[in-house]
């Protein structure tokens, strides 16, 4: 398994995310609409693709990562519609409260991030580890 490559597409894909946000900020509504919508369709995606990639393996680790791929989509899913449902309000209190609501979860979002990568960190050294520990056994059967 080629770990260095996987890295450097996550890196790309943070890069491509911090240029999308910083365009985003001078943007107006109905741009932002549009990006929420092209977003919501790639995270979308990106679950079809580790749903298909675990959905043929068995066991409690890889069916705990997909649970959780499972619930951040579901998250994104509730952004989603509550993105929609700001179109309704006419309070700028509520609107206020509900920006403020917005930025919680985008700040809860990039520590979920945060923490997802120690994970893998940690996971592709066991991984290492456990590759190398195997190629040590097999050495050693060998003699």
């Amino acid at each position: 398994m080629d770990f260095s490559s996987q890295l450097e597409a996550l890196k790309k894909h943070v890069d491509d995310t911090v240029a999308t946000v910083k365009a985003a900020a001078t943007e107006d509504r109905n741009q932002l609409k549009e990006r929420i919508d092209k977003a919501q369709v790639e995270a979308n995606l990106a679950l079809k693709d580790v749903e298909q990639k675990t959905g043929e393996v068995e066991g409690k680790a890889q069916s705990k990562w997909a649970q959780a791929k499972v619930d951040a989509a579901a998250k994104m899913a509730d952004i989603k519609v509550k993105a929609e449902q700001r179109q309704s309000q006419v309070d700028s209190d509520i609107a206020f409260a509900d920006a403020q609501a917005a930025e919680s979860d985008a700040d809860a979002a990039i520590d979920f991030a945060n923490w997802a990568v120690d994970n893998a960190r940690v996971a592709i050294l066991d991984a290492l580890d456990a590759a190398a520990y195997s190629s040590k056994l097999a050495k050693k059967a060998m003699s």
